[in-house]
């Protein structure tokens, strides 16, 4: 039992300093992050797409995907903004196994921290540097995101997390939109009481730091189903569901009142190929429903190079070792029938 101190870790201010962002990047993440806040706000008619793998696994196929990537958000530019999935933190439902590139760069090796640490942001600053896209991360654990925060451009709290106050206090300070997913129970009323304590100000200990935070006006709410009290998966994307977060929104005084549909997850039952008929299902409803067209911001969508998942040690490139993804082909076919939709 107990813990042993292995070794001193470079703090995130160091490993900053050691791998710098470009004086050229730092200026275009400033108006991108702009363009993601109006976004949210409604100030830009634009949709997001949060998409990519389900874990970041190896950099090189992480960055063939965003190259890949940067060529389609041209295309669509008129209409969505893509954000790269860039997780670097994915441990199974259990907790066990397979930890991410933070943990474990090399996804058969020993965890290794320290290496991981400069893998992720070596990937992060790989995709900005040669793709000009910023990316997306999940913040698993509120104590590492600052390795990354100055490369981020949005962040999700996971529906295991929401609930927890650390990620609440935590999210009230980033300076980038955080969306909050619904937990696994699929209660709204979680979901929204994390939204309205990440976008209050609190004073809180952070990294041994007393910190003042100045809330976060861009929290908002991912619907990506949940697992019902007969243990099954249960969707949350319906017409019926959205109305009712609508309506939940509207009695609580919160600002920028938005959400955006995880077409994966609970809400596919994990069949990744149903990703596309839920997004068109989406925007259906919005199609029938100015209140919920006025919310809706986005998606997020699990893809890769190649469909489905392989175990942790295959060895096709571009696949999946955690939950499957949908191909490039299909990817593509989506990305452009939603900004034919929206």
């Amino acid at each position: 039992m107990g813990m042993d101190f292995k070794r001193r870790l470079p703090i995130p201010q160091e490993i900053k300093q050691e791998m710098p962002m470009g004086l050229v990047s730092i200026a275009r993440k400033k108006d991108f992050d702009r363009q993601v806040a109006d976004i949210m706000a409604g100030r830009d008619p634009r949709k997001l797409i949060v998409i990519g793998p389900c874990s970041a696994d190896r950099e090189d196929a992480v960055v063939d995907y965003c190259t890949r990537l940067a060529a389609l958000q041209e295309e669509v530019a008129d209409k969505l903004v893509l954000i790269p999935r860039l997780y670097t933190n994915k441990p199974r439902t259990l907790g066990i196994g397979y930890m991410g590139m933070l943990h474990q760069p090399n996804p058969t090796g020993e965890p290794n921290l320290l290496a991981g640490i400069r893998a992720i942001r070596h990937m992060d600053l790989r995709v900005i540097e040669e793709t000009g896209l910023f990316g997306a991360d999940e913040m698993l654990y509120p104590e590492y995101h600052r390795f990354l925060s100055d490369l981020l451009s949005y962040v999700a709290v996971g529906a295991r997390s929401v609930e927890d106050q650390e990620h609440r206090l935590v999210a009230s300070g980033l300076e980038v939109p955080v969306g909050m997913k619904n937990p696994p129970s699929g209660d709204d009323s979680v979901m929204l009481n994390a939204i309205t304590a990440a976008q209050a100000p609190h004073s809180f200990i952070y990294r041994n730091w007393d910190v003042q935070s100045t809330g976060n006006p861009y929290a908002h709410a991912i619907m990506r189903g949940y697992v019902g009290a007969d243990g099954r998966n249960h969707q949350n994307f319906s017409y019926d569901h959205l109305y009712d977060l609508v309506q939940e929104y509207a009695e609580r005084d919160l600002v920028n009142p938005a959400f955006i549909v995880d077409c994966n997850h609970s809400n596919s039952n994990k069949r990744f190929g149903e990703q596309p008929r839920i997004a068109k299902d989406v925007l259906h409803s919005c199609s029938l429903n100015p209140d919920i067209a006025r919310l809706f911001r986005g998606f997020m969508i699990e893809s890769y190079l190649v469909d489905g998942c392989q175990k942790v040690g295959g060895d096709v490139y571009g696949q999946s070792i955690t939950d499957p993804c949908l191909g490039w082909e299909k990817s593509v076919r989506l990305v452009r029938d939603i900004a034919e939709l929206v």
